[in-house]
């Protein structure tokens, strides 16, 4: 039996990283709880919903110490009832297999 996602952790890529092909791109989407990836199938994001700025920028706090412990870091954007997080692999300018770890972690965050 495979282990999910988040049971993984991300590993130091460089530009040697083999980028994700759409097949690769598409079964791991299956894998994170609706998050998308854009046309260039270079990205995956998700927006989160939040009834305050201050409730969104705690979730952002705690999605930076995820990064921080996965050495994984994402793009995110905050702002009032929201944080859109965007996440790919710097080094190869595409998506690796610690995109989808990163996003499956970040899921399991609270979001009370």
């Amino acid at each position: 039996m495979t282990k999910s996602l988040s049971h993984l952790k991300c590993e130091a890529c460089s530009g040697n990283t083999p980028k994700l092909n759409i097949k690769e791109i598409q079964e791991n989407l299956q894998k994170t709880n609706k998050w998308n990836v854009n046309e260039k199938n270079e990205m995956i994001y998700k927006k989160f919903s939040f009834k305050t700025f201050k409730k969104a920028l705690h979730f952002t706090n705690l999605v930076g110490e995820i990064a921080e412990k996965e050495a994984h870091h994402p793009d995110i954007s905050l702002g009032w009832g929201y944080c859109l997080i965007m996440i790919h692999t710097h080094a190869i300018n595409g998506l690796s297999l610690n995109d989808f770890i990163l996003a499956a972690k970040i899921d399991l965050i609270d979001k009370n």
